[in-house]
């Protein structure tokens, strides 16, 4: 009871200081200023409470929203491997094989028109660091000779890195691969246009099969013999997708959390959507296309900077399936500077809500696919997954919480506050890497903060603002270790000050302080360590980068 009675003192206290504020400042203005102050506050103090309210009721809604998503993901995926163990060598989700007596046959000098055609893509954009690992890592695959093309597509306007390029392609050609180099006079259309280009010449439209891996990505050798037959066995499957590893995850922090992102992304919601319904979000790289699907949904379309989504989402409403192969990776790169990661970001989240956007009425419409699919594609795809889990993350923890703090009487149950936090954030670190195990709780932080990022990008997207359609080349800088990125003084300055997250930083370090001043509970225990990760998004303070 003292403790209670302390606590009401405190609160108390808190209020007269607040109120003796607004009298000193009262006493700053002209009584009719004042009197006009004093209508807007009671005005605002018969609004705050039900307009809080209403926030925790809605905030109630999705919260449960967004862990149901995880726990039906996560049980989906979850089955899916048990099955996989139970049943080895069996079903879509393993990997495939060339028929033995096909491979016997080649060998032994019967010809290889047994193979079917694979064509190789590789979209590019003034890649000096990585064009050499991507280029010699596609001519490396097995397959035979006479089956097979590599397609460079180099959009560069350096022409240097051009000529760079251009020779490396003519030295594997002069080996015996078939290399081709194509650049376009200009960008329309960015990696659609670029890729729809390339589609378009001759020998491409001999292909049956499109294999494509953006510049930065390291196939195996074995890549086509494990991917391409299962494509051949099943003449339904339009896409095989395989997973991402990255050379450069323990480069800094900021990798090391994105990896942890990333991991999820592929074990659980590729899983997941692979074994439910035959479909998801094709990853833009690492995936082999059947070509019939691509020109049965209408190809490449630049609408919208999820190009690659894009073509998935028509291909899945035509009734076409797609397989998630994760037993088979691709080394690729993650985006080591903040810069690079925002952009990124930014055209990860924009995207898909501008393409739901655009797509909602024929994903309704279409007659291929069951009431189920279509309810998966719209609730659990689009809105639980990217608006509303976005939206609650931010909105709940960097807004309301600190909110609340001037409206006691607005109450938040523990079981919302903390019990569907928590397990929605366990959930979130199934896929976390044993190593990054003790990293859970600043990748929660940097997860929150840059929530504010996303959605500022996604309500660009819906309302089709100014940088919808902005298309931003994410740097890459090859093997980890080899280059820094180098800024002036003058770009550090004009480039590594987001005032968004500077103003939540401030805000929570306020609203932390204040709840550590007047004991209203332990919400500072979260808001200090949660304003710290955005001053350090705000100052750029994360990824590698450095001032000459």
């Amino acid at each position: 009871m003292q403790q209670d009675g302390g606590h009401h003192h405190r609160t108390a206290a808190a209020g007269d200081v607040f109120a003796l504020s607004v009298d000193r400042l009262a006493d700053s203005f002209s009584p009719v200023v004042v009197d006009v102050l004093e209508q807007l506050l009671l005005a605002w103090s018969f609004l705050a409470v039900p307009l809080l309210r209403g926030a925790v009721t809605l905030c109630m809604a999705m919260s449960v929203m967004v862990l149901a998503e995880k726990v039906f993901l996560g049980t989906i995926s979850a089955a899916a491997n048990v099955l996989r163990r139970l049943r080895p060598g069996t079903g879509r989700n393993m990997r495939g094989s060339v028929d033995p007596a096909i491979l016997r046959d080649e060998e032994a000098g019967g010809g290889s028109a047994a193979f079917p055609m694979v064509l190789v893509q590789i979209p590019m954009y003034n890649e000096r660091e990585v064009y050499q690992l991507s280029i010699g890592a596609a001519c490396r695959l097995t397959w035979p000779a006479d089956r097979l093309i590599v397609q460079v597509l180099d959009d560069s306007t350096d022409a240097a890195i051009k000529e760079l390029v251009k020779a490396e392609c003519s030295r594997w050609a002069r080996s015996g691969v078939d290399v081709r180099y194509e650049a376009r006079h200009d960008r329309a259309g960015h990696k659609a246009g670029n890729l729809t280009e390339g589609m378009r010449h001759g020998y491409a439209r001999r292909c049956e099969f499109v294999a494509i891996f953006d510049a930065d990505f390291q196939p195996a050798p074995g890549f086509l013999v494990d991917t391409v037959p299962l494509l051949l066995r099943d003449p339904a499957l339009a896409l095989v997708q395989t997973r991402w590893e990255f050379v450069n995850a323990d480069e800094c922090l900021l990798t090391r959390m994105q990896e942890m992102s990333m991991d999820y992304h592929f074990k659980v919601e590729q899983q997941a959507g692979s074994s439910l319904c035959s479909f998801f979000g094709y990853n833009g790289s690492a995936g082999v296309w059947r070509r019939q699907a691509i020109d049965e949904s209408g190809g490449w379309d630049d609408r919208t900077t999820a190009e690659d989504m894009d073509l998935a989402l028509r291909a899945a409403l035509l009734g076409w399936k797609f397989v998630y192969v994760g037993a088979i990776k691709v080394k690729s790169e993650l985006p080591s500077s903040l810069k690079a990661y925002r952009s990124q970001q930014h055209r990860w989240s924009c995207g898909p809500a501008l393409l739901f956007k655009k797509m909602f009425w024929e994903i309704l419409a279409a007659k291929d696919v069951s009431i189920w699919k279509k309810f998966y594609i719209i609730y659990n795809f689009f809105v639980a997954r990217r608006i509303v889990s976005t939206f609650f993350t931010f909105f709940f923890f960097t807004v309301l919480l600190p909110a609340k703090l001037l409206f006691p009487q607005v109450r938040i149950s523990t079981w919302q506050m903390i019990y569907i936090p928590t397990a929605t954030t366990l959930l979130n670190a199934v896929g976390t890497p044993r190593r990054s195990l003790h990293l859970v709780i600043p990748w929660i932080t940097f997860e929150n903060a840059m929530a504010l990022h996303r959605f500022k990008a996604i309500l660009i997207g819906l309302f089709e603002a100014g940088r919808a359609n902005e298309w931003i080349v994410t740097d890459k800088s090859g093997n980890v270790g080899q280059k820094v990125k180098l800024v002036t003084p003058g770009d550090y300055l004009k480039q590594r000050f987001h005032g968004l997250e500077l103003l939540m930083g401030a805000f929570l370090l306020m609203s932390g302080c204040y709840d550590c001043m007047y004991g209203h509970g332990y919400f500072y225990l979260f808001a200090l360590p949660q304003s710290i990760m955005y001053f350090m998004i705000g100052f750029e303070l994360l990824g590698v980068s450095v001032c000459s």
